[in-house]
């Protein structure tokens, strides 16, 4: 990835969330800004880098900036780390940390986190009928823990304009998750119920995002890594 600045990176996922086993993977996402003259050629440089061995996503600033506006929960935990999982920190990275909240907003924040565990519960009634093989009852929990997550992480997000990446009771996620591998209509409850929750709460989130302020950063990007070419 020569010539692309890293501004923000750091361990994401089941690692992040105390989720993780003595077999997870390591999941590492980061941001970076690709030299702003690039930006004005022919062909816009590449938006992201997915590598496995180790696990590794990078999004170009912009690309961060629109899924996070959207309220893509991938994305935003990033900038809800606990200290000790950042890798890479910059300047710029700071600025974006302190500009958190102003990505949210209540609709997007509710589409976006029940929308996933919609996914995440549509996977589990795709498992099929009868006794689950190993490997199947693996994903099947998974799956699960994933879905009571998002619910929770999202609908703290969504009443409090703050989330919490590291969960605070782990073992009931992965009882939730072996509950519904035996079962997965057992999930259907909880998503039934923070559905339910979201719809009755306003929460505090604006009814739109700040993207001014979240421009007025790109562009301070874009400024300070003008004139810095691909091998600078």
């Amino acid at each position: 990835m020569g010539g692309r600045h890293l501004l923000l990176s750091g361990i994401v996922g089941s690692t992040a969330y105390g989720l993780a086993h003595q077999d997870s993977d390591i999941d590492r996402l980061g941001l970076f800004a690709a030299p702003t003259e690039e930006l004005h050629g022919l062909r816009p440089p590449q938006q992201s880098y997915v590598t496995t061995h180790p696990d590794r996503t990078l999004h170009e600033a912009a690309k961060w900036c629109r899924l996070a506006l959207a309220g893509n929960p991938t994305v935003m935990e990033l900038v809800w780390l606990p200290e000790e999982l950042y890798e890479v920190r910059t300047e710029p990275g700071d600025e974006l940390i302190g500009i958190r909240t102003r990505f949210l907003s209540a609709r997007r924040v509710r589409d976006a986190y029940l929308g996933y565990a919609v996914q995440q519960f549509r996977r589990l009634e795709q498992r099929g009928d009868g006794p689950l093989s190993a490997g199947a009852r693996t994903r099947v929990a998974k799956h699960a823990r994933h879905l009571k997550r998002l619910c929770h992480q999202g609908y703290e997000l969504y009443r409090t304009g703050r989330l919490t990446v590291r969960l605070d009771d782990p073992e009931a996620f992965r009882r939730f998750g072996e509950q519904v591998a035996d079962d997965p209509e057992a999930a259907r409850p909880l998503l039934r119920r923070f559905e339910e929750a979201f719809d009755a709460h306003p929460g505090v989130l604006p009814g739109e995002p700040d993207e001014r302020a979240v421009e007025a950063w790109l562009r301070g990007v874009r400024r300070r890594f003008y004139g810095v070419g691909v091998g600078g």
